[in-house]
């Protein structure tokens, strides 16, 4: 519905549309499959990678945008790791945190979850989903972290907003 005169409901009319992408970062947009599946919208917006995260929806099919897909259905007993691990983890042409975006191997999980809450706030992992996010956090942070001479330097890079705890 929309509001009418005096903030009333004017009824049978139309909810305006939700934007087509929701900004989380200055290169990290979330959007939905109807805005992906859309080649004007996707050029408009500058898109050059899609993430999909769905076994059954369909990718862009627009020129120049190309597809990351994570084959998973939204139900806790889905597997997500193994789709991180085929190609939709941190690294994998993906913005980091060095590039300006707040999700990456250097960021909490916890932060890259208020940030796209933020833009997007209908957006909440499924409690399966947000187990396995987890522990694929724990994963990112246990692995030797390029120096900025290409050297390994330890432990994975932390930014502060982490809680530190003992294993």
């Amino acid at each position: 519905m929309r509001p009418g005169p005096a903030g009333r409901d004017l009824p049978g009319a139309a909810s305006p549309a939700p934007p087509p992408f929701a900004r989380v970062a200055p290169s990290l947009f979330l959007g939905s499959a109807r805005a992906a599946a859309s080649p004007a919208l996707l050029a408009r917006a500058g898109v050059t990678l899609c993430v999909n995260v769905s076994r059954l929806q369909p990718g862009p099919a627009a020129p120049g945008v190309a597809e990351l897909r994570v084959p998973v259905l939204d139900d806790p007993a889905e597997d997500l790791l193994v789709g991180l691990a085929s190609g939709g983890g941190a690294g994998d042409g993906l913005p980091s945190g060095a590039e300006g975006a707040p999700c990456g191997a250097a960021f909490s999980l916890r932060l890259c979850t208020q940030a796209v809450k933020s833009a997007r706030p209908v957006a909440e992992p499924n409690p399966g989903f947000w187990s396995q996010l987890q522990q694929y956090e724990a994963t990112l942070q246990s692995l030797p972290q390029p120096s900025p001479t290409g050297e390994p330097s330890g432990q994975g890079s932390r930014t502060g907003d982490e809680p530190q705890s003992e294993p």
